[in-house]
């Protein structure tokens, strides 16, 4: 089992970019693809219609999003934690994914740097 720990620039509110990865609406805006999502722990969501599925756990508006993505049968959760802090160019995205499966890691960070923080990035860029 792998971490991956990044930092991401986004240009929007800190406030903007919690919207966008919690509102079901805004979540298919800038993926392009089916989401479910409610921003009530314990619910379970489903991003890229169905690619990437796991558990709410904890929410606070603006500031911070820990889920638990699924990987299959594996002894640890696989957990993110993303942190929102404010920065001159918008938001600073802290981004910590732990018990990546080894097997899985490299397309786990191509997927963040480009699918997922890629996308948004390019939804807020003028």
């Amino acid at each position: 089992m792998k971490d991956f720990k990044k930092y991401y620039t986004i240009p929007a509110s800190p406030e903007e970019v919690y919207l966008a990865l919690t509102f079901e609406p805004t979540l298919m805006l800038w993926t392009g693809d089916k989401a479910d999502m409610k921003p009530e722990p314990g619910t379970e969501f489903s991003l890229w219609d169905g690619s990437i599925v796991g558990k709410n756990l904890e929410f606070v508006p603006g500031k911070k999003i820990v889920q638990q993505w699924y990987f299959g049968d594996q002894p640890e959760a696989s957990v993110v934690t993303i942190k929102l802090h404010p920065h001159p160019q918008g938001t600073s995205a802290e981004l910590r994914h732990t018990n990546i499966p080894d097997e899985d890691y490299d397309d786990m960070v191509s997927g963040w740097n480009e699918e997922y923080f890629g996308s948004l990035i390019d939804f807020y860029q003028p």
